[in-house]
């Protein structure tokens, strides 16, 4: 599926609204990410970049974006990230996460996911480390994770 979802990216992004549509079609395959209503700004091997808009919804009872909501868009952002960037033949599942919240989280926020280390061939389990920068619409980081992704070879049928 690596090449099929960054294919879809690349073709459906080129339509108007498509940036849009993408986002609306990641959220039909895993739902729960629905809740932060995310808009895919940028996806390649290595990298990925989501943004979700300053509403209600993510708020949290001071009125800044609640600490979950930086989590859930951390892993959809490193998830999708990992997908486009997985070796044939390779699969990912999150096995754990770190996050430090650096502060208030105002505004629009933007994350960019990218991997700590290069993937290479996948002939047995082995930890990926993913890197996740949140900033406000200033670019100031406000919140960070690393995710430590389990990558596998996938079985064969």
């Amino acid at each position: 599926m690596s090449a099929s979802l960054l294919s879809l990216y690349q073709r459906i992004t080129t339509w108007p609204a498509g940036h849009w549509l993408f986002s609306r079609a990641v959220c039909l395959r895993a739902p729960y990410f629905a809740t932060i209503a995310p808009r895919f700004v940028a996806l390649e091997p290595g990298r990925c970049e989501v943004r979700i808009a300053d509403r209600r919804r993510v708020h949290n009872h001071l009125g800044t974006v609640h600490a979950i909501a930086l989590c859930n868009l951390a892993e959809l952002s490193a998830g999708v990230m990992a997908e486009a960037t997985m070796p044939p033949g390779a699969r990912w599942i999150p096995k754990g996460m770190t996050v430090e919240y650096l502060s208030k989280a105002v505004g629009t926020m933007h994350a960019v996911a990218t991997p700590e280390t290069p993937i290479g061939a996948v002939d047995r389990g082995q930890e990926w480390p993913v890197l996740v920068e949140v900033t406000d619409p200033a670019g100031v980081p406000v919140f960070q994770a690393r995710i430590t992704m389990w990558v596998s070879p996938r079985k064969q049928a």
